[in-house]
């Protein structure tokens, strides 16, 4: 009967090391953007939410007032 060996498992603390090395490996890769552009990035995003924020308010008062005005025909 041939005897089947099991490959065992690096204990937890080494196979966390070695992820927490591959990640920082991964990580130094990354390539940052400049504040320039992150802040050049958060303008246009703030405006376009600002647009949308007055375009579904008008929508919002406009469907409101003629919400209104067919309750009011009615009574």
């Amino acid at each position: 009967m041939a005897s089947q060996t099991k490959k065992k498992k690096p204990n937890i603390f080494k196979r966390m090391g070695s992820w927490l090395a591959r990640s920082w490996a991964e990580f130094k890769k990354v390539t940052w953007p400049s504040a320039g552009t992150v802040f050049k990035n958060l303008g246009i995003v703030l405006v376009v939410v600002v647009f949308f924020l007055i375009a579904v308010g008008l929508a919002d008062l406009l469907f409101s007032w003629l919400l209104g005005l067919l309750t009011s025909v009615g009574a």
